[in-house]
């Protein structure tokens, strides 16, 4: 399954990947891809949506699916 989340507040690589990090230590994640240009993410697995927003912004980022 893939979820796409709107992510706002990345501004370079170095925040996708703290985004990516953050989704991968969320239960039932495979696979992350976040892009700072777009403000999007991209997840691949079966985790829950509102524990992917969650992730997203305890790692400092507004997130919204």
């Amino acid at each position: 399954m893939t979820t796409d989340l709107t992510v706002t507040g990345m501004s370079c690589e170095h925040c996708e990947q703290t985004v990516e990090d953050a989704l991968a230590d969320v239960d039932g994640v495979t696979d992350a891809s976040a892009d700072n240009e777009a403000d999007t993410v991209t997840v691949e697995g079966d985790a829950d949506v509102d524990a992917l927003v969650a992730a997203v912004e305890d790692a400092g980022y507004d997130a919204t699916a």
